[in-house]
């Protein structure tokens, strides 16, 4: 059993992956339950497409906060850091493709004195 950890914005996910037969489960519910949209389902078995190793392994991830899209990019990335972990072969590939990549962006704090991060309020002159 390997394990592995991805981030994306505020959401994580943390993965177990085992031989298998290519199921996955998030927060013990299917991958088309918990992400109906066919695109998030595609994000997230990107780097096992690249790999060709869709029905290998089965996946076990726990995701907690964020939004449903920051959710499967940082599935995403725990599925890419585990196929490494299997595989340091794989690392290369996976990089030219931008798997292995966090993504740093985060939501920047509302600062005091304004209505958001970096609005100010109305100005006028009279």
């Amino acid at each position: 059993m390997i394990n592995a950890l991805g981030r994306r914005k505020s959401a994580v996910a943390r993965i177990f992956v085992t031989e298998g037969t290519g199921k996955i489960t998030i927060n013990k519910r299917d991958l088309t339950e918990y992400f109906p949209s066919s695109i998030l389902q595609y994000v997230v078995k990107q780097p096992l497409a690249l790999l060709d190793v869709v029905e290998k392994y089965d996946i076990k991830a726990n995701i907690s906060g964020g939004g449903f899209t920051g959710q499967s990019q940082a599935l995403r990335l725990a599925i890419a850091r585990a196929l490494v972990k299997i595989n340091a072969e794989d690392k290369k590939a996976l990089r030219k493709e931008g798997f292995m990549t966090r993504d740093p962006r985060e939501v920047e704090r509302k600062k005091p004195g304004r209505p958001k991060a970096r609005r100010r309020f109305q100005f006028s002159k009279r």
